[in-house]
């Protein structure tokens, strides 16, 4: 019986690290490297975040800038921010409909099996794409750069604020689309329900037009969306090199968001895990 008594808190000792902040962090780095490393065997997952801005940028810069600002470089200013937030934005939603394949291959079912924090998969996922959003954000502003938007590169400081301004903030959308991911039957599903909510979130803003010019309803809507308090932050900081409070306002939705869904998402995740 001694035995037994003096056995139990040095197994419970033993155990306790297992489940510690530490150790969680560190698996939810290697699920993060797992997710990279999908990335390097299957190149075109990311398709959407290298050739979407480009092609997105020159098209758009050459069928409105003329109509719009007079000539394609002055029409920049206006037009890369809104491309970088739609472009990261939409970036987002990859986050539920890979956890929804996972889920739907068995791979989930793997992780449950093996002596990890069962939150460590979900958190490596979201991890993972945070690398996505850079890899879009520093394309937009190349191609930017490239086509004559000078701001860019006189100003890197305040483009780099920028970029991680709307890399903070997609992160924190992800977390809704992670909780679609969770819940959705396919990943198709997934797909379709969260273009469904960002197509208007992002053409019904100021992305690509000043809201002055739309009919009163629109104008509206578009005034009070956090897309467009997000492409106005942008556009300060890289134009004006400035802090407004766009900056902040977006900064307190991303934390609302976080708040919100991260619970709901974990608590999802921790059924199904």
């Amino acid at each position: 019986m001694t035995a037994v008594a003096s056995t139990g808190p040095a197994t419970s000792a033993v155990a306790q690290p297992r489940n510690g902040i530490t150790r969680t962090v560190s698996q939810s780095l290697t699920m993060a490297y797992r997710g990279l490393l999908k990335v390097r065997r299957t190149p075109e997952q990311l398709f959407d975040v290298t050739l979407q801005p480009i092609i997105f940028t020159v098209m758009f810069a050459y069928i409105f800038g003329g109509a719009i600002a007079g000539d394609v470089t002055k029409y920049l200013p206006t037009l890369i921010p809104g491309i970088l937030v739609q472009t990261v934005i939409t970036g987002s939603v990859v986050t539920g409909v890979q956890l929804r394949e996972d889920m739907d291959k068995g791979v989930f079912d793997r992780f449950r099996s093996l002596p990890i924090a069962r939150i460590a998969p979900l958190a490596g996922a979201l991890l993972a794409d945070t690398v996505r959003y850079a890899i879009a954000t520093t394309i937009t502003f190349v191609v930017g750069a490239i086509m004559g938007y000078h701001q860019i590169v006189d100003h890197i400081g305040w483009t780099v604020l920028a970029g991680l301004l709307v890399i903070v903030v997609a992160w924190s959308i992800s977390w809704i689309f992670a909780l679609f991911g969770m819940l959705a039957r396919t990943a198709g599903s997934v797909q379709g329900i969260s273009f469904l909510v960002l197509f208007p979130l992002t053409f019904l803003s100021n992305a690509f037009v000043q809201t002055t010019t739309l009919p009163e309803p629109l104008k509206t809507f578009a005034e009070i969306n956090p897309v467009s308090h997000l492409i106005t932050a942008v556009r300060t900081m890289v134009n004006d090199q400035q802090v407004t409070g766009d900056v902040w306002l977006t900064l307190l939705g991303a934390a609302v968001v976080v708040a919100v869904f991260a619970p709901l998402t974990v608590r999802a995740y921790m059924r199904k895990a």
